[in-house]
């Protein structure tokens, strides 16, 4: 299970600013943009919109840089901040990525960018509220899951809905994504030609796989824990009989 980080609602924020600085690029209120041959003048107005951009972006890579470091030092426990820039490309088509107001077009790029990448089963969005950008984008999730067949997304707004109707809401949803989960274990067990008691075994002969920091790669393709868990034990398995031979 994934959580959202805090972190890309900040890192959204700076990106943000960055693409207003250069929607009005020359086209501050009251500015007259000088005539082409006053070259010293126009080269101070890009130079002064150059110099908000770059300490905007030396802020981004500050807060990413630290963010994954201690990320690294807490045994890479969360998910890397997802690049901003692909965020907008992928959110921008559903939801246009200069509508301001709560998350804008954050919530759709972000189902988009979990569920293509391989990182989760279902995409559950939790609201304590609700306001007009996020009624606009569960509208725009309508047309993002026409889109990605095997996309399971769920939005709960806490505040507007019964508690029974929203845990059956959810309790739908994650039978689907269990199915899924499940599906997928079976096919990786199937595809290493692992049994899971052979699995059980290995694990129990190798118990730095059972501390909770160990970290399973992930496998282009597969979502779940545990059939990426099953890959790895296979890649162990063929890695340890090369040593041995």
């Amino acid at each position: 299970m994934l959580v959202e980080p805090i972190g890309t609602w900040i890192m959204y924020m700076i990106h943000q600013v960055v693409q207003k600085y250069k929607d009005f690029k020359g086209l501050e209120e009251g500015t007259v943009l000088p005539p082409i041959w006053k070259v010293g003048t126009r080269a101070k107005i890009e130079f002064g919109y150059r110099q908000k951009v770059a300490k905007l972006k030396l802020a981004e890579a500050i807060f990413k840089g630290e963010y994954h470091k201690i990320v690294n030092a807490l045994g890479g426990i969360a998910h890397h901040l997802a690049d901003q820039y692909e965020l907008q490309r992928l959110g921008h088509p559903f939801y246009n990525s200069r509508a301001g107001g709560g998350e804008g077009h954050l919530e759709v790029a972000k189902n988009i960018y979990y569920s293509n990448k391989d990182l989760a089963h279902m995409v559950l969005s939790l609201k304590p509220f609700g306001c007009m950008p996020s009624t606009q984008s569960d509208g725009a999730q309508s047309a993002v899951v026409s889109n990605y067949k095997d996309m399971i997304y769920l939005p709960v707004e806490t505040s507007g809905e019964g508690e029974i109707n929203a845990h059956s809401r959810v309790q739908m949803a994650l039978g689907e994504a269990k199915n899924k989960a499940k599906k997928e274990f079976a096919a990786a067990l199937e595809q290493t030609g692992l049994t899971l008691d052979q699995c059980r075994a290995w694990v129990e002969a190798h118990p730095e796989t059972k501390r909770p920091l160990y970290q399973v790669p992930h496998s282009k393709g597969v979502v779940g824990s545990a059939a990426n868990f099953v890959m790895h034990i296979a890649e162990r398995m063929k890695s340890d009989g090369a040593q041995a031979n």
